[in-house]
């Protein structure tokens, strides 16, 4: 699970008025920065070019603009830019696209700063993907462990398998603390300054640090605040028994029963956690299926395998209009009201309730208005070079934002690779990120794993533009080394067009899912065509060989 990468989930997608989206992948492709639900960007695809690392003088590098043929009204209203600069490159934020961002203008030669208010790491590595990771690590091990008919098939007795809470939230807590020192490091040992103070933008390429007079100025400046949890109207946190992912990660308790609002990336991958640990888990979705992002065959089998055979139960087109936290002697109440005719349907009592409606854009207090920028239910619009667009739909010279806080795609490696993009353009080399090529993963056992189109996205985009979609599928059961591990479940999805060999989309759903859909993803990012990848050689006896006879099984022109 990646929580930046993940948008709010649609059980809030007709009644939120603050900050939203409603599935994993919203992109924009035009200046005006609209959100589009379930959509990609068209952006032509264009791989990196890394050179290796090596220290150059910071004053000798030719920089170069393009593209910028508007010119912002930032200038005239908030004062004239300074002639001369602190740095280079100037980062607000030091999550990981942030972090990406600054490591890739130093291998530039560019003198780079980031600037932090919170910890190093940002969401991923103190709040979402990396902690997360180390509780879905024991929840794999548990469900081995208690797995009697999957052990004796291989020939493995095992009795009695329990686990320490504590010692598990520690597990987490310290994996994040290790890779918070790893990013630190990093960075100080490649000469970026660190900003300790929440970064505010007074004017043109000016940022003040924390509440001081601290004024730093940069030639360009990325905005990477990331996001924060996104509780709707009506739900009261208290942080013990209403909780958020920030709260769940801490493993304070495993409830008997525990109620997860929205059934996106961040519900399912903690209902994986809470079931292997031993509790009960009740869904509360708006829409009438479960799993809404995902491609929707891929979504009924993972439905079938990860929800129906477990202790959870579900509630699908319905919200929870209002949420009261436990109070002494009583349990946590939960309203639930028809999502169409908004009539009271039922209330759930029960342990703990989860609200994993996704994530809002953390934006407020940037300082966004001493530049005329105006955000869009909280989001910061740009355009498809990350450049920053104000309130006159003029491009604002010299500013970016990446990641979470511009809405695009809300994942973190999407943050990184729009940072590393941005860095290539201010020294001097035009690119554009193709958003399409890049995969998502929802980690919980088995794995599921996608990188562009689904199925009803690209049947919709051929029927606009002309073109004919075919789809291959293999199965995990006729993989050798699935079935060597009695992991025979599982099922991967092509989605491309015969006509010329286009590979629009594929999903993946079994052991090692995350794993194998790069193969899919850089292909897509080189614009690899069937007729070539299906020559491809793999090893055997290996999972990778599911995407082998995928792509063989494909018959492209």
């Amino acid at each position: 699970m990646t929580l930046s990468p993940i948008s709010l989930s649609s059980s809030y997608t007709t009644t939120i008025s603050q900050p939203h989206h409603c599935s994993l992948f919203n992109t924009t492709t035009s200046t005006t920065a609209t959100s589009l639900n379930l959509k990609f960007c068209s952006l032509k695809p264009e791989p990196f070019a890394f050179t290796s690392l090596r220290h150059r003088s910071h004053h000798n590098h030719p920089f170069r603009r393009t593209h910028f043929n508007a010119i912002s009204s930032a200038l005239s209203n908030n004062g004239t830019a300074p002639k001369s600069f602190d740095y280079d490159l100037l980062i607000i934020g030091a999550g990981v696209g942030g972090h990406g961002a600054a490591l890739h203008a130093v291998e530039k030669g560019l003198k780079t700063a980031v600037v932090e208010g919170d910890v190093v790491g940002g969401t991923c590595v103190n709040r979402g993907c990396v902690p997360s990771k180390a509780l879905l690590a024991v929840s794999g091990r548990m469900r081995e462990l208690r797995n009697d008919h999957h052990l004796k098939s291989l020939g493995i007795q095992v009795s009695n398998a329990g686990y320490d809470r504590q010692a598990v939230a520690d597990h987490a807590n310290n994996l994040a603390s290790k890779i918070r020192g790893n990013l630190t490091n990093s960075m100080k040992a490649l000469g970026v300054d660190i900003l300790t103070g929440f970064g505010t933008i007074l004017g043109p390429q000016k940022v003040k640090i924390g509440s001081s007079n601290n004024i730093v100025t940069a030639k360009d400046i990325i905005i990477a605040t990331g996001s924060v949890p996104f509780v709707p109207k009506g739900i009261e946190v208290d942080g013990k028994t209403v909780i958020t992912s920030d709260h769940a990660l801490k493993l304070e308790t495993v409830p008997d029963w525990i109620a997860i609002v929205g059934s996106g990336y961040i519900g399912l991958e903690f209902s994986d956690v809470y079931t292997a640990l031993g509790s009960e888990v009740t869904f509360v979705e708006a829409l009438d299926q479960l799993m809404p992002g995902f491609d929707p065959e891929i979504s009924k089998l993972a439905q079938r395998v990860l929800i129906n055979p477990r202790n959870i139960d579900y509630h699908t087109g319905v919200f929870a209009s209002k949420i009261t936290p436990a109070r002494v002697g009583k349990p946590v109440l939960i309203e639930l009201i028809d999502a169409k005719t908004k009539e009271q349907k039922d209330t759930l009592e029960v342990d703990a309730a989860l609200i994993a409606t996704g994530r809002a854009p953390f934006t407020q207090g940037l300082g966004l208005e001493n530049i005329d920028v105006t955000t869009q239910r909280g989001f910061v619009p740009v355009d498809e070079r990350m450049r920053v667009i104000d309130a006159n739909g003029s491009l604002v010279p010299h500013l970016y934002c990446i990641g979470d806080a511009n809405g695009k795609m809300m994942l973190a490696h999407a943050a990184s690779a729009q940072g590393i993009s941005v860095v290539e353009q201010v020294t001097g080399r035009d690119h554009v990120l193709n958003h399409l090529s890049i995969p998502a993963a929802c980690f919980t056992h088995p794995e599921i794993s996608m990188v562009g189109l689904t199925e009803p996205q690209a049947r919709e985009k051929g029927e606009k533009e002309g073109f004919d979609v075919s789809v291959a599928k293999t199965s995990f059961k006729a993989n050798t080394k699935a079935l060597a591990e009695n992991e025979g479940e599982g099922l991967a999805k092509l989605i491309y067009r015969p006509d010329n060999g286009e590979i629009l989309g594929v999903h993946i759903f079994g052991l090692h899912a995350a794993d194998l859909i790069h193969e899919a993803s850089n292909a897509i990012a080189l614009g690899t065509r069937i007729q070539d990848i299906k020559f491809a050689v793999h090893a055997h006896p290996t999972l990778s060989e599911v995407l082998d006879e995928l792509f063989k099984s494909a018959k492209a022109g």
